[in-house]
């Protein structure tokens, strides 16, 4: 398995960046696929960004395409979701989790982290 702790959350008017990071320990960490999730008040839980193990293939949901990249480095253990062009929409929990396999299905994420907040006025 792998422990994982995102950081990075804040306040931030629209239009402007954050940048997440999601620190992880573990022996396996280049096995597993990483993704980004977000969580509204009322809302489910939906995907933002994955990454495969090796970093080769990533993918975005509709909503944050052209503004937010997912990145990691896997000699440091951490994973980055650089997020520009912020909008009020995108005020949630966000979360990291990992995925040893598949990784195109939230239920294949069996670790994840405590999330951290993003607010985004308006």
């Amino acid at each position: 398995q792998v422990q994982l702790v995102e950081s990075g959350g804040g306040m931030v008017e629209a239009g402007g960046s954050l940048r997440l990071s999601c620190a992880a320990s573990g022996r396996t960490f280049n096995n597993y696929i990483i993704g980004w999730f977000r969580q509204a008040p009322g809302k489910e839980r939906d995907i933002v960004a994955r990454i495969s193990n090796n970093g080769g293939s990533t993918y975005y949901a509709d909503s944050v395409k052209g503004r937010f990249t997912i990145s990691r480095d896997n000699a440091k253990n951490t994973v980055r979701l650089q997020m520009n062009s912020l909008k009020a929409e995108d005020t949630a929990v966000y979360y990291c989790a990992a995925s040893l396999f598949g990784g195109r299905s939230q239920r294949d994420f069996g670790s994840w982290g405590q999330g951290t907040q993003v607010t985004v006025s308006s």
